[in-house]
């Protein structure tokens, strides 16, 4: 996915200038496994023009993450963080995928010790939700063929609390809980995205 595609450079982009950088508190990344949950609009749609509307769905299912920070001294930071289902879902019969991105400050209180360091974010992004399904296009100048039926976009904020527990010196693991605020996403049945995951990472200074 393009848009997946363009959240990871930034974080690679991101990484790399930490390492050059040499920044005062160090880098975390992370990637780990969890969800995001939404409920459904319980409306019935004929998206696929059949004339047998069907339920549109609840948001859940599996979902990656990736994400990474950069701390300019040892309280404050940037960082960024991409949410993704991992599967298609169903959506009223098209398959459909959603991305959360967002871009935040991190803060990390002072009340943490050498094994566990606790980390609050707050920022803002962008939501997508991709459509797949129907009749399938194939470019006849690449030669590549896709059944993507389209996308809906949206603006999003973002915070969340995480907690890096240290395993070894640089290696960490971070269960978290985040919320999204997604503007008109009328696809279900509220803005409010919950969303809840485990990760494994490195680094993060301690």
């Amino acid at each position: 996915m393009k848009m997946l595609r363009s959240a990871v450079t930034s974080l690679a982009v991101m990484f790399l200038f930490a390492v050059v950088a040499n920044a005062q508190g160090g880098f975390e990344a992370y990637f780990g496994l969890g969800s995001a949950h939404d409920g459904s609009t319980g409306q019935l749609l004929d998206l696929l023009g059949t004339g047998t509307p069907q339920p549109t769905s609840a948001m859940g299912g599996v979902f990656g993450t990736l994400g990474g920070g950069v701390m300019v001294n040892s309280h404050l930071g940037i960082g960024a963080e991409v949410l993704w289902r991992f599967t298609q879902g169903d959506y009223a019969g098209l398959g459909y995928r959603p991305v959360f991105y967002d871009f935040n400050a991190i803060y990390v209180p002072s009340i943490r010790s050498k094994r566990a360091v606790p980390e609050l974010q707050a920022g803002f992004g962008g939501a997508s939700l991709r459509f797949y399904g129907g009749q399938e296009y194939c470019d006849p100048f690449t030669g590549r063929c896709s059944n993507f039926a389209g996308s809906s976009n949206h603006l999003q904020l973002h915070a969340g609390v995480g907690l890096r527990l240290y395993v070894k010196e640089n290696i960490f693991i971070r269960p978290s809980f985040d919320y999204h605020w997604v503007r008109n996403l009328d696809e279900f049945k509220s803005g409010s995205v919950p969303a809840w995951s485990i990760a494994i990472g490195f680094g993060g200074g301690q």
